[in-house]
């Protein structure tokens, strides 16, 4: 595969495939890392001696999974291709999805650079993970928009595809989520090039999380993306991290801690929000889990 319809641009003097080799011989996290993802139960803390990189990376791939179907259906109402799905664990199927009738030109636009983005995170990951990397999870985006919806007050069911307004309020519970899953990871990353390429992806994700909560606020969606916000508190337990979009008065588009840095998300937290249960037990848009060791 070429690695330019990978990624935009490769940085000057990092070899991926190099990087990738010294990747798969990286041994693991050291105590630090294995203590944080101890925290996500399951395999992970029965196992967490034995956590590496690689489990890092996959976990990692798991939600990149989700992020770029959710995307590839609303903006081309197409998903991933099979060749970039299998790997080990089981490979699931996707429920729902499928491609928005944007009346913004401007939002199909958006959509369609988000999609290809996630399209190439996925495919960049896997490039790094070779045979090591985990197969897509079963998603459903069906009964997780619905749980959610009535979590948080908007009603008893939710289509994140059926227009343009639902999907950017579907689009905002990914995109704060995913950066700070990476702003988390990042810390657990040894090996200096590979840190670089996470960091990469970070910046990325931050963009479109900003993104969408512009156009979320220039919507007037402020009520509705607080009780979205408020879900994800809940969920990821009991500190109090998450930031709506503000008010008009006074909007939030770049939610921080007090030192202006963004939020981070242990791999528990993360998995407490995607699982819809507030715990390590499967559910939401995983409804069978994620496929690796940290699950």
């Amino acid at each position: 595969m070429d690695r330019a319809s990978i990624i935009k641009n490769e940085p000057t003097g990092f070899n991926y495939e190099a990087g990738r080799r010294a990747f798969m011989r990286t041994v693991g996290l050291g105590a630090a890392g294995a203590a944080v993802l101890s925290a996500t139960g399951g395999q992970a803390s029965a196992q967490s001696a034995g956590v590496g990189a690689a489990d890092v990376f996959n976990f990692a791939l798991n939600l990149e999974y989700l992020e770029a179907e959710f995307y590839l259906r609303a903006a081309f109402g197409r998903g991933l291709a099979d060749s970039d799905t299998t790997g080990n664990g089981t490979l699931g199927a996707v429920t729902g999805g499928r491609q928005v009738a944007f009346e913004t030109p401007l939002f199909q636009a958006y959509a369609n650079e988000i999609a290809d983005d996630e399209e190439k995170h996925v495919k960049f990951l896997r490039s790094i993970l070779g045979g090591a990397a985990v197969a897509r999870p079963t998603l459903n985006f069906v009964d997780s928009f619905n749980a959610l919806a009535r979590f948080s007050g908007l009603g008893d069911t939710f289509d994140a595809f059926a227009n343009e307004t639902n999907f950017l309020l579907a689009a905002f519970v990914f995109e704060d989520v995913g950066v700070t899953a990476y702003k988390g990871a990042a810390s657990l990353i040894r090996n200096n090039e590979f840190l670089e390429a996470t960091a990469g992806i970070l910046a990325v994700e931050a963009y479109h999380a900003g993104l969408v909560r512009t156009l979320l606020a220039g919507r007037g969606l402020f009520q509705q993306a607080q009780a979205i916000s408020d879900l994800r508190d809940f969920f990821d337990g009991p500190s109090d991290i998450d930031f709506g979009i503000g008010t008009a008065a006074n909007p939030d588009i770049v939610p921080t801690d007090a030192n202006s840095l963004a939020i981070s998300r242990t791999p528990a937290e993360v998995l407490a929000i995607v699982y819809a249960s507030g715990t390590s037990q499967p559910g939401g848009f995983f409804p069978n889990g994620l496929n690796g060791l940290v699950r």
